[in-house]
């Protein structure tokens, strides 16, 4: 075999992130040629789990961390062997005025989910009023996530399927805050449901672009519950079922590569200990579009990078044991099970957009909790098990990669740290610090990864979780003609500008979290244009 054939593929693409591998294993099943170039040593960007501190037996998702939009279809289509466990508290809030009481809403018990409520608020129909706002976001999911997986209908089609004409106005024409304030009323309630549509998005309530609106969709569709799911064994054992579904189906991975250019005709050039070219009928792209744009412009083609930014910091710690809290009343195992709310509130979320646009560190940070080994021990050695030992994941909001950008990235992470921890220990009976566990080396078992972190690691520009701007995952136009006069790239949702180079991964139309919806999508499109071929 020459050379020339050994680097031609129906389908070559660039970054091995999880939507990659999705989009690899769909081609392959299908009998296609497909390769992924990933220049990192492993496959999986940010869905994987790793051992962050030497000699202690933790494996932590690092990055991502819980799954809700992967649909039970890709499981199925690609076979995948991945275990992911629902959980039974939804969150816990710590009342900021006064945290020797909090909400915990029980998803098994509305009775104790409404006496929380009545006890931290004196009000005994907030309970009512926020299980109200659910039942009616519900059409939401049920309508729009079964049609992630299919080619992008109309937005008349999707206000059609939702069924409810006042709530699609509230929440694609005017800000979620107008929404939230007229379904809620306490300051607490608004900011436990503001948070959904801030995860990674830099935005107040009321931002006019709705940026808000569509990362609040998003997060409320997932598996049509928005519920999120924890996935046993850690991010990293959903990856490994990609690569193996992917690789058993035929496709080729190839890691430690450096992609340089890639070109619209589909010529993918890479440097490893000499230049190679790889060529494929069709590219697809699982980085995010800002590199692309760079690559596209290093293979001699002018294209314009958006502009990205995350918005957000990653806390992972190994405690000892969980911290005790100030509100007695509430069991640790249940507060610390479900999404952790802390300083949260609608006008805590606020005041923290207004001071990180005067490019302030938010203080108080918003922040949310979990602990993975609550719902799967799995991740931790047995000793660490049978010590009662504790992860905890913490993910700050309202931060945006403009605070730190430029700044030494070690004295970054320090500052943001130090924010993170201030914020919590405003709710805990005792210092965090006494529950961190001491690595053998004597560094505690804590870590901040922050949006500089994750440009610099992954590639991912700005640090930005969703490789840009969230998209509605529908199209605009009505009729049957404005169909017929799209592509298949554009059907999909995956298109670049370029016929024969698409988007697989979180800058699909339907992209950002772990979802492999990205994945799927470009897959179907790319299938549709080597059979035109």
């Amino acid at each position: 075999m020459s050379a020339t054939e050994s680097t031609r593929y129906d389908v070559v693409i660039v970054g091995g992130g999880h939507n990659a591998l999705v989009a690899a294993a769909y081609l392959a099943r299908a009998g296609r040629s497909v390769v992924i170039l990933e220049r990192q040593d492993a496959v999986g960007g940010a869905a994987v789990s790793e051992r962050p501190w030497p000699g202690v037996d933790a494996r932590l998702s690092r990055y991502s961390y819980l799954v809700s939009l992967l649909p039970q279809k890709i499981i199925d289509d690609l076979g995948l062997r991945i275990d992911l466990r629902r959980r039974r508290y939804s969150s816990y809030t710590p009342d900021p005025s006064d945290p020797t009481r909090g909400i915990l809403i029980d998803t098994q018990d509305a009775e104790a989910t409404a006496a929380s409520f009545a006890r931290t608020l004196g009000d005994t129909g907030e309970a009512e009023r926020f299980a109200a706002f659910g039942e009616r976001l519900a059409p939401l999911g049920r309508a729009v996530f079964p049609t992630m997986t299919e080619p992008l209908p109309t937005a008349d089609e999707m206000r059609e399927r939702v069924g409810d004409d006042e709530l699609w106005t509230a929440l694609t024409e005017r800000p979620l805050g107008d929404l939230l304030r007229a379904s809620l009323r306490s300051d607490i309630a608004r900011g436990i449901a503001l948070t959904d549509g801030l995860i990674g998005t830099f935005a107040s309530a009321d931002d006019a672009s709705l940026a808000q609106n569509r990362c609040f969709l998003y997060h409320v569709i997932g598996g049509e519950t928005g519920h999120w799911d924890v996935p046993v064994g850690g991010m990293g054992a959903v990856t490994a079922e990609l690569e193996r579904a992917a690789r058993e189906a035929g496709a080729d991975i190839r890691t430690g590569v450096e992609v340089t250019s890639v070109s619209p005709s589909g010529e993918v050039h890479i440097v490893t200990d000499r230049s190679e070219t790889y060529v494929g009928e069709v590219v697809l792209s699982g980085v995010g579009r800002a590199v692309l744009a760079r690559l596209l412009t290093a293979g001699g083609t002018s294209t314009e990078a958006p502009e990205t930014e995350g918005a957000q910091v990653k806390v992972n710690m190994l405690l000892s044991r969980l911290p005790r809290l100030k509100d007695t009343s509430v069991a640790l195992e249940a507060a610390f099970a479900g999404t952790f709310h802390v300083n949260e509130t609608m006008t805590q979320l606020e005041a923290a957009y207004v001071a990180a646009s005067a490019g302030l560190v938010p203080d108080p940070l918003p922040a949310e909790i979990y602990c993975h080994s609550l719902t799967d021990p799995s991740i931790l050695g047995p000793d660490l098990r049978a010590s009662g030992a504790q992860t905890l994941t913490l993910f700050g909001l309202q931060v945006p990669h403009r605070l730190i950008d430029g700044e030494d990235p070690v004295a970054a992470g320090a500052r943001l740290l130090a924010a993170a921890q201030r914020s919590l220990d405003s709710v805990l009976a005792e210092p965090l610090r006494d529950c961190i566990v001491e690595a053998p080396d004597g560094r505690l078992c804590i870590e901040a990864r922050t949006t500089s972190d994750l440009e610099r690691s992954l590639g991912m520009v700005g640090g930005d979780i969703f490789h840009g701007a969230l998209a509605w995952p529908w199209r605009e136009g009505t009729s049957e003609r404005d169909a017929a006069s799209l592509g298949p790239a554009e059907r999909w949702g995956v298109e670049t500008g370029h016929a024969r180079v698409l988007i697989c991964g979180s800058s699909a139309r339907r992209g950002g979290a772990v979802s492999g919806i990205g994945g799927q999508n470009a897959a179907m499109a790319a299938l549709e244009i080597l059979g035109e071929g």
